[in-house]
């Protein structure tokens, strides 16, 4: 078995490796601009590419393994390297009721380590872990598999899901991740359960928040990091809903050299991706700013990004509803109902106004990641005064709260 690793670049694209692991993409359904799609677990087309840097590459097998000097990923503090009986172990050999879930990698399963060692522990002692297996029909492939490990192996913030290791077992590709016990924001968001209270307006905020602030990380970081794949599938959320972003297969590195974005294959997920990276292929920072934008509005909607149970021309909730986010009075008809009265319409309104920026059609218009994390915190602290102010009126008099009461009834 061979590991390797370079930093990705951002220049050019890589090779496709000749595996079993990357077969050829199916042409699928085609987006207006001719992209040859696939469909992601949630029903949606995606845009297809292999994960792009460039690699120098020798050949091992039917897999290519990137060189580096010590052949061995790039050293990373707490980064493990698996045997895949290790993870057979810990997941009960892949038993079906340890399964989370399946995305385009493959399956996501439940499994336990001892958190000292990360070594195999009995099902329901330990540290719970959710470990990734790579599908072999899966179209994401090896590429993706180490654009995973490539950055999530040396990014750490406590907005970005850790990657705690890895294994590459002859044709068997693996991740082993913190576990991240209440999901996904998507599955919180479209996905009615009676049994699940609908996240409140408060804790919408603080994703959106947290999110935000990983995001920032990643585009100030010395490496700047374009992430390309921003949406509400790739926001995790901890036991006290806490965001991390997750699944890094195809994030790149931003431009250098004075440049303004980066030149590359088209890929992510139609009604999240940024107008100008459709059109042109050209993918800047800010490209991930629309894509944040699209979430912030399926935050205060409740209604997913695209839908083709939607009537014809609402099925693309930006092009629907952009229209009503600088009105007062149509914005109260596309907000979430589960959450009226659980917010200030200056909140509103000023969370509907950030979207609408974040959605410019011009990237040079669009505030950057550090702008939006500011104004979230400004819309969270309005709410923390209207706390206050409910606070200090529960010391006065009945009558007077009535009438304060009524006051603002009528407004």
């Amino acid at each position: 078995m061979g590991l390797c690793s370079s930093f990705l670049s951002s220049t050019s694209e890589p090779p496709q490796p000749s595996s079993s692991f990357n077969r050829p993409l199916s042409s699928g359904s085609t987006s207006t601009v001719g992209f040859s799609a696939t469909t992601s677990s949630a029903g949606r087309s995606q845009i297809s590419e292999i994960a792009s840097g460039s690699i120098d590459s020798v050949t091992e097998g039917s897999l290519r393994v990137p060189s580096s000097p010590d052949g061995q990923i790039l050293e990373r503090p707490n980064l493990k390297v698996f045997s895949y009986a290790d993870l057979k172990s810990a997941t009960r050999n892949f038993k079906p009721d340890t399964l989370l879930g399946e995305g385009g990698f493959g399956k996501v399963y439940k499994g336990w380590l001892v958190e000292k060692t990360l070594a195999p522990a009995k099902a329901g002692s330990g540290m719970i872990v959710a470990i990734k297996k790579l599908n072999s029909e899966s179209t994401q492939g090896f590429q993706e598999w180490q654009a995973k490990v490539n950055f999530l192996g040396r990014l750490s913030h406590p907005n970005l899901v850790k990657l705690l290791g890895y294994c590459w077992d002859d044709e068997e590709l693996l991740l082993v991740y913190e576990f991240m016990p209440k999901g996904s924001l998507e599955n919180h968001l479209f996905r009615r359960n009676p049994n699940i209270e609908p996240l409140s307006w408060n804790t919408r905020i603080k994703i959106a928040i947290g999110a935000a602030r990983g995001l920032a990380f990643l585009h100030e970081s010395e490496k700047q990091v374009i992430y390309r794949d921003f949406k509400a599938s790739n926001i995790l959320l901890d036991g006290s809903y806490n965001a991390k972003i997750s699944d890094f297969g195809l994030a790149k590195l931003g431009p250098s050299g004075g440049q303004s974005h980066v030149t590359t294959r088209v890929m992510g997920t139609y009604g999240y991706a940024a107008p100008e990276y459709i059109a042109t292929g050209h993918l800047y920072v800010k490209s991930d700013v629309y894509g944040f934008g699209v979430v912030l509005l399926e935050i205060l909607t409740a209604m997913r990004a695209m839908d083709t149970k939607r009537p014809s021309g609402q099925q693309n909730l930006v092009e629907w509803v952009k229209p009503f986010l600088s009105n007062k009075k149509k914005l109260k008809g596309i907000m979430d109902g589960r959450i009226e009265g659980q917010y200030s319409q200056k909140a509103a309104i000023q969370a509907a106004a950030l979207s609408l920026k974040c959605l410019e059609s011009d990237p040079k218009q669009r505030p950057s990641m550090k702008d939006v994390l500011e104004s979230l915190e400004a819309i969270e602290a309005i709410q923390v005064k209207s706390k206050e102010s409910r606070k200090n009126s529960s010391h006065q008099p009945p009558v007077h709260q009535a009438a304060r009461h009524q006051r603002v009834v009528r407004v």
